[in-house]
């Protein structure tokens, strides 16, 4: 870690202890070490979900296509400027900054959450994981400016089943079968390294999957489509971290029918009341 970003997270770290600031209990601030999955997850729909319920969600995502938490790893050790560091503030402006270090976003902001994922096609093998997340965790909670950070790891989705991406073959060219190794092995990870918050995007999916909207939340087989599948996730996202159930939320994509609004929500509200399976869909 370089000398000048040891210096500027201290001197932040002063400011937030000792200066007279304060914060609104209102206002969540969330980074995810991330991918296109992350890009999918959060830039999008979070930020309003929780302003219609009177709060203010600062979202931060630090992408690179394809990121694996080996590089993610790599990356952090050698201090590596190559991130697009995309940031929704609290007024909703979305901003994007390249050539950024992760040290650099994690003295950022006093982040209450920050997530980890792993690249889609090695979501559900566990021996991917480690030792890179082990690392990772560590460095997150080496450079929080919030002393009461709480890590989460993001469990992503399974593919469309008619997907063509090479990593399917990890899976048989099975959703179902990929949707069940994601679960097990991110729960697995969590158990593993003590992180207590799982963000249940992949069982949103699934759910809404089950539904009579059928497997139409993929827009290229993998990456979520715009904005159903996007919304899904997001409002898993929401409702796991705010604790306010999703159902019912105001806010709504104009393109989405309210029937889609009220299946993907309902899909969401059941992924966080029971992470693990895929929730009965079938009185909607």
């Amino acid at each position: 870690m370089g000398k000048g970003i040891k210096r500027l997270c201290f001197l932040l770290l002063v400011a937030y202890v000792f200066c007279d600031v304060t914060f609104s209990q209102d206002t969540l601030r969330i980074l995810a070490i991330g991918n296109s999955f992350s890009e999918d997850a959060i830039e999008e729909h979070l930020h309003q979900l929780a302003q219609a319920e009177g709060k203010v969600y600062i979202v931060g995502n630090m992408f690179i296509g394809g990121c694996s938490l080996e590089r993610h790893e790599s990356n952090m050790q050698q201090n590596a400027a190559i991130y697009s560091y995309r940031k929704v503030g609290a007024d909703g402006t979305k901003t994007t900054t390249e050539q950024q270090t992760l040290e650099t976003a994690l003295c950022d902001e006093a982040w209450d959450y920050i997530s980890f994922q792993q690249v889609s096609q090695l979501s559900g093998k566990i021996e991917t994981y480690f030792p890179y997340i082990t690392d990772l965790l560590h460095y997150a909670r080496l450079l929080a400016l919030n002393p009461n950070m709480q890590l989460m790891l993001h469990q992503t989705w399974a593919y469309a089943q008619d997907a063509t991406h090479s990593g399917f073959a990890n899976y048989n060219q099975d959703q179902l079968q990929m949707y069940n190794a994601i679960v097990r092995t991110v729960s697995q990870v969590a158990e593993q390294t003590g992180v207590t918050k799982i963000i249940p995007s992949g069982t949103a999916i699934q759910n809404a999957r089950a539904s009579w909207l059928g497997d139409q939340f993929c827009r290229d087989g993998y990456h979520l489509q715009k904005p159903l599948g996007r919304y899904a996730a997001a409002c898993a996202w929401f409702e796991a971290l705010s604790g306010i159930p999703v159902v019912g939320n105001a806010y709504r994509p104009e393109e989405l029918a309210k029937e889609e609004v009220r299946i993907t929500q309902t899909a969401a509200h059941r992924a966080v009341l029971h992470p693990a399976i895929i929730s009965d869909m079938s009185d909607l």
